[in-house]
């Protein structure tokens, strides 16, 4: 095992006095090519050139010497720091941190960062971190190849940002671009590159200040509390099929989270859309009224929450729609409940006002691989001043959950 490990930062200034003496102490230094050719690094150590930091951290245990492993940036954070202190490797670590790629990119456009949310971006999952860029108004997206600004703009085709693209930072080739996200997929762009991503309807009454919690919009009001929220909460009457209770047993079933893109079909006066976006997820709101889909974005823009409307009739409007992780069908019966299973999202709830409506949309859901869940539920609204009922509701709820292949 190695005597000792330090992991050093760098950020293309010079190195500090404690990184220069680990340097010059060290027998082996793992490290990117421009890490290797840095003066400070002994010559007769041994060098590994670092592709798999997995594979470097059972070298660098096989060791008996003292290793320095360079990284870009703070390897703290998303960084190397994390793989080399896993357990099995029973490395002892030492960290000499340097100025992040992401507070350098914040630094170079000059803005603030507290309320940022920050991702990174692999092309396995890249449609991710696009989600979060859809669902916030400030992400900082720490790229790599085959995932860098072009995909993610290619990606984010129907919602407009603007890209703060940052080049090779602390190198003598940086270089900062800011362009709107429909132009970033006309360049080829150098790697290292960070994007931060902003744009958006900031909606609701914006306070001034700083917030307190980092990756939250400041001047967001974080809304009423709770889920499920009442009519009232929406500026009046909801439509048939989004009755509170309805509403939040689907969310409930449909648990959207940040990085989650839902689709909402029938979307309504809106209410469903909002709590999804409430929750951190990207949504994406249809419907085939265009009242509703003006009522909807409003109601977005008074809650605070991005989402993008999107007007037409499904299932003819979803061939388009990026793939969704989870939906919610508030109408347009079995054809759209078909549609969207061909899609393969994770869940789907509807609901249907009678039996055999239930029974149709039990069918489509079967018959595209889902396991299907049905509950009947009854509320009664009571007026409590003199103890009586104001209104019934009666509706079957139906889940779809995706069969996992064997």
């Amino acid at each position: 095992m190695a005597d000792r490990v330090t992991v050093i930062g760098w950020d293309g200034s010079p190195l500090t006095d404690a990184a220069r003496s680990a340097l010059g102490a060290a027998t082996l230094v793992a490290g990117a090519a421009h890490h290797l050719a840095l003066p400070e690094v002994p010559p007769r150590a041994e060098r590994i050139r670092l592709g798999s930091v997995a594979l470097a951290a059972r070298r660098i245990a096989q060791h008996r010497g003292t290793a320095v492993v360079l990284a870009d940036g703070d390897p703290g954070f998303f960084g190397v720091v994390r793989t080399l202190r896993a357990p099995e490797y029973g490395l002892e670590v030492e960290v000499v941190p340097a100025v992040s790629s992401v507070a350098a990119a914040f630094a170079r456009a000059g803005m603030p960062w507290d309320d940022a949310r920050i991702v990174v971006a692999h092309s396995r999952d890249l449609r991710r971190a696009v989600n979060v860029c859809r669902a916030h108004t400030k992400v900082a997206v720490l790229t790599s190849p085959g995932a860098g600004p072009a995909e993610l703009a290619l990606l984010l085709d129907g919602v407009h940002r603007t890209f703060v693209i940052c080049e090779e930072l602390g190198t003598d080739r940086e270089q900062v671009t800011v362009l709107t996200s429909d132009k970033a997929a006309d360049h080829v762009w150098r790697d290292p590159n960070v994007v931060i991503v902003v744009g958006g309807s900031p909606g609701g009454a914006a306070a001034q200040g700083t917030g307190w919690l980092a990756g939250h919009e400041v001047g967001h009001p974080t809304g009423p509390r709770g889920w499920g929220l009442p009519a009232h909460a929406y500026g009046g009457v909801l439509g048939e099929g989004e009755s509170v209770q309805l509403r939040t047993a689907q969310l409930a079933r449909l648990g959207p989270q940040v990085g989650d893109l839902v689709w909402d079909i029938g979307t309504g006066a809106g209410a469903a859309a909002v709590e999804a976006a409430r929750f951190g997820a990207a949504v994406i709101a249809v419907d085939a009224a265009p009242e509703s889909c003006e009522r909807t974005a409003a109601l977005a823009r008074r809650h605070g929450v991005q989402l993008q409307v999107v007007h037409g009739r499904a299932p003819q409007i979803l061939e388009d729609l990026p793939e969704p992780d989870v939906v919610r069908v508030g109408g347009g019966g079995a054809e759209v409940v078909t549609a969207c299973a061909a899609r393969r999202p994770e869940r789907i709830v509807t609901h249907a006002a009678t039996r055999d409506e239930a029974e149709s949309l039990g069918r489509a859901l079967a018959d595209g691989g889902y396991d299907v869940e049905c509950a009947l539920l009854q509320s009664v609204d009571l007026d409590t001043s003199a103890w009586v009922e104001r209104e019934r509701s009666v509706v079957f709820l139906l889940s779809g959950y995706r069969v996992p292949h064997p």
